[in-house]
């Protein structure tokens, strides 16, 4: 983002921010610098058996015993010839050692008897002894000057720490809004028409900057201002890019931070930020505040048993709630947050009069990913064989992120391949890239469990096939991705509401894996375990969420509202746990006998496709279709010309008729069935 922006980056340039952890070094030096210059500008230290060998040798001529109390030394000056010998060199300033003695007397009869003893020693050495009376006022001056650079430092580093002023900056300031304010003259290179899709969210999001903008339009009638509108959805969806667009269009004030940035390591800092935001919002008004991820300070009260390490947390949004409830409605404050977990705010902060407006941000559908490819690709140098519509057929349940992705993905892929332009078979690898992982080339595999994983993936696409209500196939593949050794990957119909059926018919299709290495091998494996994870949220969320299991009947233990997140207890006793249990097994069971009958009725086509898969490594749904009914696409040709066909055609048109006339098959077409279908 371009412009200018107040307290936060952007802005007008400020002193560079020193880090606290500066001023701790410098005091350091400095109380190191200190030491140094006091060892090397003081006397020189030596031990007394180190003096005592001096005066043996008659290089001391005078010593000077001093008592501070019950602390004594000596000062022993050198002679001015011994002064030049190489013992001496490491003398310093005042030519005397110094040395500490535990008793005056003891050390003063031993020097005494020494330099009488000693041939060298002269008559000149004398001992002198004097009491020194510890004053307050040594060394003062030196000790001011080293405190008053330590206070200096200090006072300079705080001013730098202060950023030119700006908020959250230095310490005392910590307890300042950290919010980024982008001005109305600030140039935002983001708009609505950067948006793609969203156009529930916009047309919401749209009339709130236009009430900001024409009050008048809407307060002759009465209206007032919303104080808050939440987007609510899953993440990558565009929540927090849609601010972004409010804040190019809205020609207000906009401050925008994240929930986190309320919470530090002090206590108290929380709700200071939220009131210093709150006063910095109505001198600016009117104006837009943006709280990204409002769920680090949102979270509902009282459902953590740790309560006195969530007392920070609560007093911030305590005061949130105060300050949103606390101005006018006219004010011309209109908050927005963003959060992908509603379920877990508090209930205080949703009512109307806080957030008046909850805005789903969702999955994007057929349409709305197409609208998103359109504005990714743009910057791209496509070959002809890009089709928007085929791209947003294969990226069902992809949010407008994943899109994103893809789209950078295919270039990086197309540009190691070192082409001129990104083609369909980039994005093709791509979206194979998101899904699964990156790709194992050189993976080591046994023939024998390459066979079993061959099996396996022709398993899954054998009952897909079979399965009325199952997704159609989109690609088998055994080549390694991420974790997986192989994978079958399928286009869902984007339903609304989705049956009991349709559930189960999935859940035969994702252990038709299993069942084909029991009726090959006659032994199972480990490779299922993906699948039986799936299927087994599929079977719980039957019995104990959509309340479609027969025993049990119409009850649901979900909680939507997500209050029972630190419950101890469940909602049901020890009795229906076990036949919740029990039908859930009985469910799994049943898929998996249901698989097993499919397979052993088309064994077959099961053993004729899986060497195709082995030595292609992959095929595509359409080739696996010609397999099972090779003349399905000329039937369905003939009956669109409303050519009479034979009754013994009869069978082979109306498997042709399911399996080409279904909306997600329909549209997956590639581009040669579009062909035969004109």
């Amino acid at each position: 983002m371009k412009g200018k922006n107040t307290g936060g980056k952007g802005g007008p340039k400020s002193p560079k921010i020193v880090p606290v952890w500066w001023i701790y070094v410098a005091i350091g030096g400095l109380i190191l610098s200190f030491q140094f210059f006091n060892m090397y500008n003081g006397p020189t230290k030596i031990s007394s058996d180190e003096c005592y060998e001096f005066i043996k040798k008659g290089e001391i001529k005078r010593v000077i015993i001093v008592k501070e109390g019950d602390y004594a030394y000596c000062e022993a000056y050198v002679t001015e010839e011994a002064k030049t010998l190489p013992d001496h060199q490491k003398l310093r300033k005042g030519g005397y050692y110094q040395f500490d003695i535990h008793d005056a007397s003891d050390a003063k009869n031993e020097m005494n008897k020494l330099s009488k003893s000693s041939p060298d020693q002269g008559e000149n050495f004398t001992i002198v002894s004097r009491n020194k009376q510890p004053s307050m006022w040594d060394n003062l001056f030196s000790y001011i000057i080293f405190f008053g650079l330590i206070i200096a430092i200090w006072m300079f580093m705080m001013r730098r720490m202060g950023g030119g002023g700006g908020p959250g900056g230095q310490i005392f300031n910590i307890g300042k809004s950290k919010a980024k304010l982008f001005e109305k003259d600030t140039t935002v290179d983001v708009s609505f028409k950067d948006v793609a899709g969203l156009a529930e969210a916009k047309e919401e999001i749209v009339e709130i900057v236009d009430f900001l903008k024409n009050p008048k339009k809407y307060t002759v009638l009465g209206a007032k201002i919303p104080k808050g509108a939440l987007l609510v959805g899953p993440p990558g969806t565009g929540k927090t890019l849609l601010a972004k667009a409010v804040a190019g269009e809205a020609q207000v004030p906009f401050f925008s931070l994240s929930g986190s940035d309320f919470v530090e390591m002090f206590v108290g800092v929380g709700a200071s930020r939220v009131r210093d935001l709150f006063k910095q919002a109505k001198e600016k008004s009117p104006c837009i505040i943006f709280i990204d991820e409002i769920d680090a300070i949102g979270r509902a009260r009282g459902k953590n048993p740790a309560q006195q390490a969530n007392d920070e947390r609560e007093n911030t949004l305590n005061q949130m709630l105060t300050e949103m409830d606390g101005f006018g409605s006219n004010s011309g404050i209109i908050v927005m947050a963003a959060t992908n977990r509603a379920d877990i705010l508090d209930k205080a902060l949703l009512r109307p009069g806080r957030f008046d407006r909850q805005i789903m941000v969702d999955m994007p559908d057929l349409n709305e990913r197409q609208e998103i490819f359109e504005v990714h690709l743009k910057p791209l140098k496509l070959d002809d064989s890009v089709e928007v519509d085929f791209l947003a057929r294969q990226t069902p349940g992809f949010s407008g992120a994943d899109i994103a992705n893809i789209c950078n993905e295919a270039a990086l892929i197309a540009a190691r391949s070192e082409k001129k332009f990104v083609g369909k078979e980039d994005f093709l690898a791509a979206v194979d890239r998101v899904i699964g992982g990156l790709e194992k080339k050189n993976k080591i595999i046994k023939p024998k469990e390459k066979k079993t994983i061959a099996f396996h993936e022709a398993g899954h696409a054998t009952v897909s096939w079979m399965m009325e209500h199952a997704s159609p196939l989109v690609k088998v593949t055994i080549v390694p991705r991420g974790k997986s050794l192989g994978a079958a990957w399928y286009l869902p119909e984007e339903r609304q509401i989705t049956t009991k059926e349709q559930i189960f018919h999935e859940m035969c299709a994702t252990l038709g894996g299993r069942a084909a290495e029991e009726i090959i091998f006659g032994e199972i494996s480990t490779g299922a375990l993906s699948d039986l994870e799936k299927v087994t949220k599929q079977a719980q969320a039957i019995v104990t969420i959509y309340g479609l299991n027969d025993k049990l009947g119409n009850i649901s233990y979900y909680d939507s509202t997500g209050q029972s997140e630190f419950a101890f207890g469940k909602p049901y006793s020890e009795h229906t746990a076990q036949v919740i249990d029990e039908e859930i097994s009985k469910i799994i069971e049943k898929a998996y006998m249901k698989a097993k009958d499919i397979l052993l009725e088309n064994k077959e086509k099961l053993t004729q496709l899986t060497p195709i898969i082995s030595k292609s490594k992959f095929m595509l749904g359409d080739e696996f279709s010609m397999i099972d009914a090779a003349l399905a696409p000329l039937l369905w040709r003939l009956d669109y010309y409303q050519i009479s066909l034979p009754d013994s055609a009869a069978p082979l048109m109306k498997y042709a008729e399911r399996v080409f006339s279904r909306p997600a098959f329909s549209e997956g077409l590639t581009a040669h069935e579009k062909i035969m279908r004109r």
